[in-house]
């Protein structure tokens, strides 16, 4: 694991030398947050000899008697799985299936022309269906350009216009039908909907019966270059355990290279440019790619296996059945393809070693303060990379009532470059959470600024959003703005290298900052709402608050 320790030592020092990280105003009450013991945690967890933190490796035993140690040393108590005796688990039992691909052989063809399709290189294919005899085929399957994807009723929207797509592949762009033209404003204008997810293109495709996805990748809709996508979708794949997995999931879950998809549009005598303008349209029909074809085989080793959420759990004084949530993930993509030179741990220090280190410190503030009135449990997920699949599983199998869980705050790669004039509140205008915060924000001399996520549907892509479907107010945010402290150039340089080559590759290590301003921002929110009988609202218009309004009749 490479280390740049000239400046991390530079900004670990700022850190530790400025004391309070937060205003004046509210030092007196902010809490000892320790800028070493934040370091120590981080750099235990992105140690070479933690593997990357796999999922089902020996790397997740590791890892999680490393934060159950933890826990228990801030205070804490099990707060997983429930025990014939009474007592609880550090951990809460997670089955998932997992798929492991190998062997593609794939190409599209029109006519004449043929183009093969490497796996990592022109295409990632993937699949999270089992698969009968370990194998998927899609023989001279017929290829339909469905625009975005997309079916909103509730927009008067329809990508698919009631053709029959059974045993098709599926031509899909990424983000919404206003990521290019944000004054059409059909889709929450430059701010992506849950339909610009790549997770909704996936799950309305098997709605629709197809046999399979390909997903059109481009930089800017997509956030993320080409190689985020072959890190994370060559390895290997995980889904919760589902009923009735074929109404959920297609045999084929594809990424193609924009420059196939523009030379398979071209040999079937359509213009990829022009038909992206024509998909922003409600008028858009899909068309069927005429001639053109898709062949592929791969092979699928299948297994079940266990995974595990690490659970703590601080007894509430006087309202104990009543839950404060924190929640962050522990996992990351544990062991690739070696990078250029020869580095295949893919270490996760910001992603998400640093939100683990936060909710360990959370404990240990609150462990050392008089005991809160309502419970607060952290929640170390497991599972994220793969799909949000431990927040999903605990959404799904609650350890403690949603209805009764007041709210949560949802930390994922935290700040650890250095003082900032700002903080950003993902999903802005989703809940009252959002005042709150500002409340927090503003007391420390820093501004809330705008949602920097939202075109490219930050908000879809943390464990927080499993939570917010079942109905349960959770925050998420981070600082932002510009940097306070000098020097502010390396500060920039090395946020911005790890943006353009370090998020989800081998080279994901670190410079260490301080993250305890944003700290003092989670602990004031929440402490208030454990010392409180306020249950956080959603805002007109929320698509989450129907489900919170069931369960009003719950509440006190």
């Amino acid at each position: 694991m490479r280390l740049s320790l000239s400046l991390a030592a530079l900004l670990t020092a700022t850190a530790l030398s400025s004391g309070a990280l937060s205003s004046a105003a509210l030092a007196q009450t902010a809490p000892a947050f320790d800028a070493q013991r934040l370091s120590d945690d981080i750099r235990a967890l992105s140690d070479d000899s933690f593997e990357g933190r796999g999922i089902a490796t020996p790397a997740e035993a590791k890892t999680v008697d490393y934060l159950s140690k933890a826990y228990g040393e801030a205070g804490f108590a099990p707060g997983g799985d429930l025990q014939a005796d009474g007592s609880r688990l550090w951990t809460q039992a997670v089955s998932l299936n997992r798929f492991q691909v190998s062997n593609l052989n794939a190409r599209v063809q029109v006519g004449d022309w043929s183009l093969p399709l490497a796996q990592g290189e022109q295409i990632v294919a993937s699949t999270r269906l089992p698969a009968p005899g370990g194998k998927v085929m899609l023989t001279n399957a017929p290829l339909v350009f469905v625009g975005y994807g997309t079916s909103a009723p509730e927009r008067n929207w329809d990508d698919f216009k009631g053709m029959d797509l059974k045993g098709k592949i599926l031509v899909v762009l990424i983000n919404d039908a206003d990521f290019e033209d944000p004054s059409l404003d059909t889709f929450n204008g430059k701010a992506m909907t849950y339909y610009g997810r790549w997770t909704y293109k996936y799950e309305e495709a098997a709605r629709q019966g197809a046999a399979g996805v390909l997903i059109v990748h481009e930089d800017a809709p997509a956030s993320y270059g080409w190689a985020t996508v072959r890190n994370s979708w060559t390895a290997p794949q995980f889904d919760i355990q589902r009923a009735d997995p074929s109404k959920e999931r297609v045999a084929m879950e594809a990424w193609i290279q924009r420059d196939v998809a523009v030379q398979l549009f071209q040999h079937a005598g359509l213009n990829f440019e022009a038909l992206k303008v024509q998909a922003r349209s409600r008028d858009f029909q899909p068309i069927e790619l005429k001639g053109a074809t898709f062949g592929g085989a791969f092979g699928v080793a299948q297994s079940t296996i266990e995974s595990h959420n690490v659970v703590a759990r601080l007894e509430g004084a006087s309202h104990p059945d009543e839950t404060i949530l924190y929640t962050g993930h522990w996992d990351h993509i544990g062991i690739g393809t070696p990078d250029a030179s020869g580095d295949a741990i893919f270490n996760g220090a910001v992603d998400n070693a640093s939100g683990t280190a936060a909710l360990l410190e959370l404990a240990r503030v609150y462990g050392a303060a008089p005991r809160p009135q309502r419970s607060v449990v952290m929640v170390s997920f497991t599972g994220e990379e793969s799909g949000l699949l431990g927040s999903t599983y605990y959404a799904a199998n609650p350890l403690y009532p949603l209805a009764l869980t007041a709210g949560g705050i949802n930390i994922d790669s935290a700040n650890i470059y250095g003082r900032t004039t700002g903080f950003s509140i993902v999903g802005l205008g989703q809940s009252d959470l959002d005042e709150r915060t500002t409340q927090a924000v503003t007391s420390q001399g820093r501004t809330v600024l705008p949602d920097g996520g939202s075109a490219g549907g930050i908000y879809f892509r943390s464990d927080h959003f499993p939570l917010a479907q079942k109905g349960v107010p959770m925050g998420y945010g981070a600082s932002a703005g510009d940097f306070r402290d000098a020097p502010v150039e390396p500060r920039i340089a090395a946020r911005n290298d790890y943006r353009a080559n370090r998020y989800h590759q081998a080279g994901d290590e670190w410079d260490y900052a301080g993250q305890i301003e944003d700290l003092n921002v989670y602990y004031s929110v929440g402490r208030a709402l454990a010392d409180s009988r306020d249950w956080p609202q959603w805002k007109t218009g929320s698509e989450f608050g129907p489900a919170r309004a069931a369960t009003a009749d719950q509440r006190k």
